[in-house]
């Protein structure tokens, strides 16, 4: 598996609560959901999202937006309208002064607004993010990701927009994984830009020897790898392969290794209730005591600690 395929593993839609919005300017929605991480497309029309803290993105027609971090945030038809409708957890729609108003603003299934004759239409839905894996991929994103039109995956939109506006048999699972694929296709989108300034680790997978060892790595992180034995799995010499690794992803092979060998442990401890001699096996380790060594050394705790926080 790949270095996205393995990050995106803890990203994932389930449940999702996607929905669309009918409005017509002036209108605001205050979003407050607490997702840690959210995606939303103009379907008609236009909207801002404004930051509480950030200059204002504006996602027009067929734009696609990832929205990172548990931090409240406007969406509106202009950065200065005032949001009248606020959008909490479970898609519950309240008055800024907390009056339940989801029931009042619902014109069919998944879709909210005043009237359907709205000339503006913006769907979005919120995706669970889950551990330490996961971590390191919104790491590597700003807190607004914004993919224009002409380089957004329309079919997948196109699929959610239809979907959404019935309700055929099995629409939860479609919906789940119609977003998880928009979300996929739209980071591939955005890494793809030279402004985007992917992470090391992303562009080194097309790399015809640094691409192959990251996925080594990542099918089998518990083989007692060495610098040499990478080198030699993809075919070059030993110093190649160290500098050429340390150029493309920024830093050392087995730093790499280490940290990606920590955060699987991280994860372990955190969702199983197997041994931390069986986390450390299972992730290269010979036993409890040298992950515990490595793991204090990265995190600056001990795994014990980690699980039980």
């Amino acid at each position: 598996m790949d270095p996205l395929a393995d990050l995106l593993q803890g990203v994932r839609a389930h449940s999702a609560a996607f929905c669309q919005a009918i409005l017509q300017p002036p209108w605001a929605l205050r979003i407050a959901d607490g997702a840690r991480l959210a995606l939303a497309t103009a379907l008609r029309g236009h909207a801002w999202i404004v930051p509480d803290q950030g200059e204002p993105v504006l996602l027009g027609t067929g734009d696609v937006a990832i929205i990172k971090g548990h931090a409240p945030y406007t969406v509106g038809d202009d950065p200065a309208t005032a949001p009248d409708i606020v959008v909490n957890p479970g898609n519950r729609l309240t008055t800024p002064d907390g009056a339940d108003v989801t029931d009042q603003l619902r014109l069919a299934p998944r879709t909210s607004g005043y009237s359907l004759d709205g000339s503006t239409t913006v769907a979005s839905g919120t995706y669970q993010v889950d551990g330490e894996v996961s971590e390191r991929l919104l790491n590597a994103l700003p807190d607004i990701v914004l993919v224009r039109r002409s380089g957004t995956p329309s079919p997948i939109m196109e699929l959610l927009a239809q979907e959404v506006s019935g309700e055929g048999p099995g629409q939860q699972i479609v919906l789940d994984r119609l977003l998880d694929l928009a979300l996929i296709a739209t980071l591939r989108a955005w890494f793809a830009r030279p402004e985007a300034r992917a992470p090391g680790w992303y562009r080194a997978q097309s790399d015809p020897l640094i691409g192959p060892a990251l996925r080594l790595i990542h099918d089998a992180p518990a083989h007692p790898w060495t610098v040499a034995s990478m080198a030699g799995k993809v075919g070059a010499s030993r110093a190649t392969f160290a500098r050429r690794f340390s150029d493309l992803v920024g830093e050392p092979p087995l730093t790499y290794l280490t940290g990606w060998r920590i955060a699987l442990a991280a994860d372990l401890l955190r969702h199983s209730d197997i041994t931390i001699d069986s986390v450390a096996r299972q992730v290269g380790y010979a036993n409890a005591f040298a992950l515990s060594v490595a793991f204090k050394r990265v995190r600056g705790v001990s795994p014990s600690d980690h699980r039980a926080a």
